[in-house]
């Protein structure tokens, strides 16, 4: 077909891959279709215009979908338990009140970043989500302020975290490719991450909240805002301690290598337990104790929590599954690649060109992950031939590039979208634009930093 409209094979794929983003948009936004029908549809009609054969359509889209739940659906299955648990118990209302008193009520914005920043350092921004968003919820009610005013910097936190300051797992990738020092790595990071996640957290969000308004009824923060008046809180310590818990255990997991011989059974039992997987069922179970039975919580009861809660999720895990799909297809049938070659050919600095690599996959693709450890492969053999080039800073700049433009490829993207009640639309203006924030100014400030260290 492309030969047909005077066009190379390559502009064809990216123009293709365009307008089935466009029309997933006006398709879910304009004409409220189903958002897993659509992204499904779309997925397939751009394999088949792309030029993909038709055995391999299904198998890519199902292969995306599949290795994208592998981990969501656990970790969303396993985080609204321990969230449920947290709000039955009103240990969410325990937290709550105390970042209340403790900041007041108009620096909770502030209060909610900093949380983000700090529990996204060891887990994957999907576990920090599940394990924070029950307190935005609880927050943003006692408060009496939009989801978005207290959601939006929390966010934040996690997202910069992911994508800049090691140990998170993500951010390790790309120092372990360039090869650099980690401790100026987490230094550099720190310098650029912390005004960052400022301005794309609760400064953006001051100025976007008033603009959005969200359905008051939303079916998934009811469930978690549902408590026993008469129900004893539970201590503020008890309560952190039982949500950091599954941190702690991957942090652990982490640095299993550090404390003992990679041969080890306790070393293979860290790791296990570092998994973010098991350290969140470890979570759950001490919560069904901590928060259920020292609560006064009887078995059936907790029974009834732990399977009420779920329902809800079952729209969250289609949806991201379904954007996973679309990713496959747009992997599978050339235009992610195309999209690197452009990346490459283009001649620019060094640093620009990781950021440029990184967001243009996260674009194709839609996981961060995915655009940082495809960059930094990419970037990191180039990088041994441009001599005075900070690896640390290098880093920065390709989890920087591997965040911009969160969009409908993205689990993030809906998993945001549903737990806020938000549409489509709105999830562009606040979570996408927040996402493109944190990219550029993450960008701008280790350009910065280059031309002084």
């Amino acid at each position: 077909m492309h030969t047909l409209l005077g066009i190379s094979h390559g502009t064809f794929l990216l123009l293709s891959a365009l307008c089935a983003v466009i029309l997933l948009i006006v398709l879910i936004a304009r004409f409220k279709a189903n958002p897993f029908i659509a992204l499904m549809v779309v997925s397939i009609a751009l394999a088949m215009v792309t030029g993909m054969p038709l055995q391999n359509i299904v198998h890519s889209f199902e292969n995306g979908v599949g290795g994208t739940l592998g981990h969501i659906a656990i970790v969303v299955g396993l985080g609204t338990m321990l969230g449920k648990m947290m709000s039955e118990s009103g240990g969410a209302d325990q937290i709550a009140h105390t970042l209340i008193d403790l900041f007041g009520e108009k620096r909770v914005p502030w209060a909610m970043v900093v949380i983000g920043f700090l529990v996204g350092l060891p887990v994957f921004f999907e576990v920090g989500f599940v394990l924070l968003i029950p307190i935005a919820f609880t927050v943003a009610k006692r408060t009496r302020t939009s989801l978005i005013l207290v959601g939006l910097p929390m966010v934040a936190g996690l997202s910069v975290v992911h994508g800049l300051v090691p140990p998170h797992p993500a951010a390790l990738l790309a120092v372990a490719a360039y090869n650099a020092d980690i401790g100026r790595t987490i230094f550099y990071a720190l310098i650029v991450g912390i005004p960052t996640a400022i301005i794309a957290g609760p400064l953006y969000a001051k100025v976007i909240a008033p603009h959005i308004h969200l359905d008051p009824e939303n079916p998934i923060a009811e469930q978690f805002l549902e408590r026993d008046p008469k129900t004893k809180l539970p201590s503020f310590t008890l309560t952190v301690a039982t949500i950091l818990l599954p941190v702690i255990l991957m942090m652990l997991g982490s640095w299993a290598n550090t404390f003992f011989a990679a041969s080890t059974i306790t070393n293979h039992v860290l790791w296990l337990l570092g998994n973010a997987d098991i350290a969140l069922l470890v979570g759950v179970l001490a919560s069904f104790y901590t928060l259920g039975k020292m609560r006064g919580f009887s078995r059936e009861t907790i029974l009834k929590f732990s399977n009420e809660c779920l329902a809800p999720t079952a729209t969250i895990t289609l949806l991201v599954g379904a954007g996973g799909g679309f990713g496959s297809i747009l992997q599978d049938s050339g235009i992610a690649q195309v999209i690197v070659d452009v990346a490459l050919h283009a001649h620019i600095p060094l640093l620009l060109m990781a950021w440029l690599v990184a967001a243009l996959v996260r674009i194709a693709v839609g996981s961060s992950t995915v655009a940082m450890t495809t960059a930094a492969g990419i970037m990191a053999p180039i990088a041994l031939h441009v001599p005075g080039v900070h690896p640390e800073l290098l880093a920065l700049a390709t989890g920087a590039g591997s965040l911009v433009f969160s969009h409908v490829n993205d689990g993030g993207f809906w998993l945001v979208k549903e737990y806020f009640n938000m549409s489509v639309v709105q999830t562009f203006k606040t979570w996408t634009v927040c996402e493109t924030l944190i990219s550029v100014i993450a960008l701008m400030l280790t350009l910065a930093l280059a031309l002084v260290v």
